[in-house]
C-alpha cells in the first residue's frame, strides 16, 4: 500500500475529526484540543471556512444526522486536569464562514461522545473520563457513562437550558475509550476503562433500559471490536493499560470468552502513549489503524493475514 502524506494546513495539537455535511457536499472538520481555531475542509484538503478562532479543548466532534452543516462538539476539556467546564456544543453553519455554537448538555470531564441509532430513534451517550479532581493527576474520581434520547429538533438547548442526561453506569476509572459500531442490526458503543470494555446498547424501543454487557475485565484506554480473520464472531483489538504501550487482539475461544490471540511484536518503549485507533475496510479489507503519540510515534495498519492465519 502506498500512502502520499500532504499538509493541507497547520493547526497546534490538532486532535479532533469528523465527517461533515456542508450544502450536499461531503467535508470534515478539525479541531485543537487547546484553545485554537476549528477548521472546516473540503474533501480534498481544501480549507473552506474557520468556524471558531479559539476556546477548544476538542476531544470528538460527530455530525448531527440528516442535518446539513451541523455538528455536535466538546468544548473545553483541555485535559484530565482541566474539565470542569467541559460540555458538549451544538454547532451549526448559519452563512459562509458564519457559525453559531449553543449548549447541547453540561458534562465536566466529557471525553468522548457519540450518537447510537436504533428502532428509528437517535440517542446521545456521553462519556466523562472522572467526576472530579481536587488536585493535578488526581484519579479518586471515577468517571461514569450517560445516555439521552437526542431530539431531532435541537433548537430549544442552550445553556439555560441544556438536554437532560441519565446515568448509564458509573465508577469507570479513566473512562477513556469509545467506538460506536454496528451490532445486532443496530448501533452501539463499545466503551473503556480501568474496570475493563463494555458494549453499551440503547434501548429497543424509546423510554425502554439500555444494554450493558462486559466484553473484558482488565483495563482498556480503547479498543475494537471486527471481524478481522471472517469466522463470524469479532475479534476484540485492545490499548492497554490508560494511555499505554500494550497493544492485543483477543478471539473468542469455545466458552465466549475473549483470549488473548496476537500482541504487537515492537517494543513498548517504542509505542508510548497508544492513543489513535479507528477500525474499517481500506482497499476490500478490514484494517485497524493504530497510531501512538511518544516513542517512535508510528502509524500503522493491521489486517488478518490469511495464510499466516494471524
Amino acid at each position: 500500500m502506498k500512502v502520499e502524506k500532504k499538509v493541507i494546513a497547520t493547526l497546534p495539537k490538532c486532535y479532533a475529526m469528523s465527517e461533515v455535511t456542508v450544502e450536499g457536499k461531503h467535508c470534515f472538520v478539525a479541531a485543537a484540543e487547546k484553545d485554537d481555531p476549528c477548521y472546516l475542509f473540503a474533501e480534498d484538503g481544501t480549507k473552506l471556512e474557520t468556524i471558531w478562532t479559539e476556546m477548544g479543548g476538542v476531544m470528538t466532534i460527530t455530525p448531527v444526522p440528516g442535518a446539513d452543516g451541523q455538528f455536535l462538539s466538546t468544548r473545553q476539556f483541555y485535559s484530565p486536569n482541566d474539565g470542569f467546564k467541559a460540555r458538549i456544543e451544538i454547532v451549526t453553519r448559519i452563512a459562509k464562514d458564519k457559525w453559531e455554537t449553543r449548549t447541547l448538555c453540561k458534562a465536566p470531564f466529557v471525553h468522548r461522545f457519540g450518537i447510537l441509532r436504533r428502532g428509528g430513534t437517535n440517542y446521545l451517550i456521553v462519556c466523562c473520563i472522572k467526576g472530579g479532581m481536587e488536585y493535578k493527576n488526581d484519579w479518586n474520581w471515577p468517571g461514569a457513562t450517560y445516555g439521552a434520547v437526542l431530539p431531532d429538533d435541537l433548537t430549544p438547548y442552550n445553556d439555560s437550558n441544556p438536554l437532560e442526561l441519565t446515568l448509564l453506569m458509573d465508577d469507570m476509572l479513566k473512562n477513556h475509550g469509545y467506538c460506536k459500531m454496528s451490532y445486532g442490526g443496530y448501533d452501539a458503543a463499545l466503551i473503556g476503562s480501568e474496570e475493563g470494555a463494555f458494549l453499551f446498547s440503547p434501548p429497543a424501543v424509546p423510554g425502554g433500559d439500555w444494554e450493558i454487557e462486559e466484553i473484558l475485565n482488565s483495563p482498556t484506554s480503547d479498543a475494537v471490536l471486527a471481524d478481522f480473520d471472517g469466522d463470524g464472531k469479532p475479534e476484540l483489538g485492545v490499548i492497554a493499560p490508560f494511555h499505554g504501550n500494550s497493544l492485543t487482539i483477543y478471539h473468542l475461544d469455545e466458552h465466549d470468552n475473549y483470549v488473548p490471540q496476537w500482541k504487537y511484536s515492537a517494543p513498548e518503549k517504542e509505542t508510548e502513549m497508544i492513543h489513535a485507533t479507528w477500525v474499517d475496510e481500506i482497499l476490500g479489507k478490514l484494517t485497524w489503524v493504530v497510531g501512538w503519540r511518544k516513542g517512535t510515534k508510528d502509524t500503522i495498519l493491521i489486517t488478518w493475514d490469511a495464510e499466516a492465519g494471524n
